[in-house]
């Protein structure tokens, strides 16, 4: 996909997300404040979370479509990266915080205190949360795995996250709704039981992340895709010092082949050139692929087949 239609599908589902989570957000605050829900006001909280992911996405976007200049050689793909992690962290805090508010409420019903009832206007947001959420993070997802970006699929399982919180809320309130007020502990159980969830999804995304900063080379299917190119490139009989890793969305590839030494400059030129445009044509134009080329020697010390 070409780097501005990618670029504008990315603007063009954030923007939508954003819309919806600024939405979201006041019309909890106004449920949760004049239904007298101290759950959906932390579901209101969660979804500003969201709104704030969104602003982190589209700058960072932006920032990692830049091409590569003098002080970024490699171009500025891990921006992308970095936005996937903050997203993460904001996953990770946003599961830890609702947990523990949610024990907190657990603590005071076992002391023998009372959680406040709360009103339908409090359930009918949840379960409005509930559904716009989940038709968000399915319209997300999609654009995510089209687009190949890290950043907009993160922000995808945000917007899941927030529509399992939802349920959650929408539980804990309906039961302390309808079954009283013995019951409306099911309200932090339930956001307890979900915050798991957000936090399980949370380090799903770091991960990678994690690894992708810290230099992981990329999976054996993939060299052994890149050893496949250089073995069946006429006069290129080996391959070693393979080395690989990613950049943003982008691979990072460097390797020592060995060819014939009466080969000419310009034939081991052209057989490298050759290698390099297969390993594009698979992985991307975007591909940094260097390549070091070696003579072959012979066991009497000279070079040549």
């Amino acid at each position: 996909m070409e780097k501005s239609k990618r670029e504008k599908e990315i603007y063009k589902v954030t923007w939508t997300g954003s819309f919806v989570n600024f939405i979201l957000v006041v019309f909890k605050f106004l449920a949760g404040i004049m239904g007298h829900s101290a759950a959906m006001i932390a579901d209101a909280v969660h979804s500003l979370s969201d709104f704030a992911t969104d602003i982190v996405v589209l700058v960072f976007t932006r920032i990692s479509n830049k091409p590569q200049d003098k002080s970024h050689d490699y171009g500025h793909g891990k921006y992308e990266t970095l936005a996937t992690a903050i997203i993460g962290i904001a996953l990770f805090a946003v599961g830890v915080g609702i947990c523990w508010n949610g024990l907190l409420a657990i603590q005071t019903v076992w002391k023998g205190g009372t959680l406040p009832p709360p009103g339908m206007l409090a359930f009918w947001g949840a379960i409005i949360s509930i559904v716009s959420k989940e038709l968000l993070y399915r319209y997300t997802i999609r654009i995510g795995r089209k687009v190949n970006s890290n950043a907009v699929i993160a922000n995808a399982w945000h917007h899941r996250s927030d529509a399992l919180s939802s349920i959650g809320t929408a539980i804990g309130i309906g039961g302390a709704i309808w079954l009283g007020e013995s019951w409306r502990v099911l309200d932090p159980m339930a956001a307890v039981a979900v915050s798991f969830f957000i936090v399980k999804v949370a380090v799903q995304l770091l991960k990678p992340c994690i690894e992708e900063l810290t230099e992981k080379s990329l999976p054996d299917e993939i060299e052994q895709q890149i050893c496949r190119i250089v073995e069946n490139t006429p006069d290129v009989t080996a391959l070693h010092n393979l080395r690989t890793r990613r950049i943003g969305n982008h691979y990072a590839i460097e390797m020592h082949v060995r060819m014939d030494g009466h080969l000419t400059l310009y034939e081991a030129h052209d057989k490298a050139s050759a290698i390099e445009k297969k390993v594009k044509e698979m992985f991307g134009p975007d591909t940094h692929v260097g390549i070091h080329v070696e003579p072959i020697k012979k066991p009497d010390g000279t070079y040549g087949l």
